[in-house]
């Protein structure tokens, strides 16, 4: 296997945690790798809201008392600048925390001594422990060998693809917002990983093609690798298909719940979780060597002459739901997964996520009914939504004003072209326009009542999920937050340490009972259910594009899912609960009782 002298680039990337923290809003993680990364622990970083990241530049510049040089957004290609020059402080500041950590002390309480004991068990924390009993000739020799082993978490940058704004004339589509992000992310120094989800953007990924950091290097190694974050194996493997023609190597399927999880949700039509994961586990390997069919052509026809002998790896991981240290050990040894996402609970660790204190309270206090599953994002998309935020409080303030909407500062969603210019649905400009029109239409008091409740559920997300971080770090205290945690936060009822919930994800303690809280699979299954009750509704009022046919496959995929779930409980009884069983036959069982497609065609 070749050698490089960058470790970031070893091959296959075996990070120090088996966890990592997705990307979580535009502000939540915003600098959550200068918190967690010398740890070792990997998290993704938003490039949506660039103004902010110009914000997050200047603080942490001034902070360690450098000089900071803004770049001005009127400038040209002012996005993509600053998005280079904050990744390259990222890397530079994390690399500067690892060498301090290296050069510390053993000694008790210590960050080395309290890197090591973060660590899940593996090899260099089985060395650390024995460095403690180890007679004083070989813990000098122990300590050498640990320092040079310590590694930090991988930065890794997030861009969804959908959101790709035009900025300038056809004749530069380079500057568009997705493409200006790529380009900031590519020309940064960062060794790290590119998570790219919401589907394909055709542009996008052809534009990929032209940096070279993308491709194997002579010792075929990518310095900045694609990770795609996906609901199922067939968006997994159209998207590469589509990447692989360009010459591009996808290093890990990020394979993420459909609702499940925290931010925007990507149902899918009822496939569960783990048929999904069971479908990557038997189909990855024949997947992995096709892919490799089309990129060597491509690599060994280019310049670069790369030739491998074996295809390189791809990685799996999941995120959505998981909350305990037997799920997440579940999901490794039942389908091979090589890493878990933890995102909402981290929305209550302090040093790991920048959360103020107020919205950090409402968190704290929040039960299921607080955390709703919302028509709010301008996408279009369902969109968990924490009500009880300041942010959906000044959403229902203009509202009773008589002044719906929001003032739109930013417009990284203006995408609605239905009144000429475009708009994002959750302006005020646009919103005005709609209930105008509305009031005119032929249409039903009761679907009238509900367009107009759709209406006006559209939050400023692009602008009110980075308030939070603005709030903590004194840029702009009086701006509302809005805040997207998953379900799971009901089950996490108070501020948390970085200690604790590492060893909460490795079993090492438990934050709560796990008996009032239901398995990660029979929540999404549970949240399916609710999904489709759902859209029954608004398809027969009219207002969803899903047909009774799309509904009838919905439910047989979910009966399908139920039946693979009690085969799998019967072949794995140790990786699952004893009542898993007795709580998927009760949920069967209001599936069956209820009329879910049958009665569509007769309600509208």
């Amino acid at each position: 296997m070749p050698t490089h002298p960058d470790p970031e680039l070893a091959v296959p990337y075996e990070p120090p945690h088996t966890f990592h923290i997705p990307v979580m809003g535009t502000g939540f993680t915003i600098d959550t790798p200068l918190k967690v990364a010398r740890w070792g622990i990997a998290s993704v970083v938003s490039l949506v809201d660039d103004t902010l990241i110009e914000q997050m530049r200047e603080f942490h510049t001034k902070r360690i008392g450098e000089c900071f040089i803004p770049i001005d957004g009127g400038e040209w290609d002012a996005r993509a600048r600053r998005i280079t020059a904050y990744l390259d402080l990222l890397a530079k500041l994390v690399m500067r925390q690892v060498n301090e950590l290296r050069n510390d002390s053993f000694a008790s309480g210590s960050k080395l001594s309290q890197y090591y004991e973060m660590l899940p068990d593996c090899p260099p924390r089985r060395d650390y422990e024995r460095l403690k009993v180890a007679p004083a000739e070989e813990a000098r020799a122990l300590e050498e060998v640990l320092r040079q082993q310590i590694r930090p978490g991988r930065i890794e940058a997030n861009i969804m693809t959908k959101l790709d704004r035009n900025r300038t004339d056809s004749t530069h589509p380079e500057m568009s917002d997705a493409l200006a992000a790529l380009r900031g992310f590519a020309r940064s120094s960062l060794t790290g990983a590119l998570v790219l989800s919401a589907g394909i953007n055709t542009r996008l990924f052809a534009y990929m093609g032209t940096f070279p950091d993308f491709f194997p290097d002579a010792d075929g190694l990518f310095r900045k690798q694609i990770v795609l974050k996906v609901s199922d194996f067939r968006s997994a493997e159209v998207q590469s298909r589509f990447l692989a023609k360009h010459g591009l190597w996808v290093s890990e399927f990020r394979v993420e719940s459909g609702l499940n999880c925290g931010g925007h949700a990507f149902p899918t039509q009822g496939l569960l979780l783990g048929p999904i994961l069971e479908e990557f586990k038997s189909r990855l390997e024949s997947f992995r060597m096709r892919q490799f069919d089309i990129c060597a052509k491509s690599w060994s026809g280019s310049e670069r002459g790369v030739r491998f002998e074996t295809p390189p790896p791809i990685r799996l991981s999941v995120q959505g739901g998981i909350g305990t240290f037997k799920e997440d050990w579940m999901l490794r040894h039942a389908y091979g997964v090589q890493g878990t996402g933890w995102g909402t609970p981290f929305l209550l660790v302090p040093e790991a996520t920048n959360v103020d204190e107020e919205l950090l309270q409402k968190l704290s206090n929040a039960e299921q009914r607080d955390v709703k599953l919302s028509n709010s994002s301008p996408l279009g998309l369902p969109y968990w939504n924490l009500v009880t935020s300041s942010s959906e409080a000044q959403r229902q303030d203009r509202i009773e004003a008589k002044r719906p909407g929001s003032r739109c500062p930013k417009g990284f969603l203006a995408f609605n072209q239905e009144f000429g210019t475009p708009l994002c649905t959750a302006s005020q400009g646009y919103q005005s326009r709609k209930l105008k029109a509305l009031n005119i239409s032929s249409q039903s008091p009761a679907i009238m009542e509900e367009m107009k409740r759709r209406i006006l559920e559209k939050a400023c997300i692009c602008h009110e999920l980075s308030g939070s971080a603005r709030n903590k770090y004194g840029i702009d205290e009086r701006q509302p937050a809005a805040i997207c945690p998953g379900p799971n936060i009901a089950f996490f009822t108070r501020p948390y340490s970085l200690k604790e919930i590492v060893d909460h994800i490795y079993g090492r303690i438990s934050l709560f009972d796990d008996d009032r809280r239901p398995h990660m699979f029979l929540n999404e299954l549970q949240l399916y259910m609710d999904y489709l009750a759902s859209e029954l509704k608004s398809v027969a009022l009219g207002l969803s594009s899903h047909t009774r046919e799309y509904l009838t496959g919905f439910r047989e995929n979910l009966l399908s899912g139920i039946e693979y779930y009690r085969c799998f409980a019967e072949r794995n009884r140790e990786l699952v609960p004893d009542e898993f069983l007795e709580g998927l036959s009760n949920l069967c069982g209001q599936l069956l009782r209820g009329s879910y497609p049958e009665n569509v065609a007769s309600s509208r």
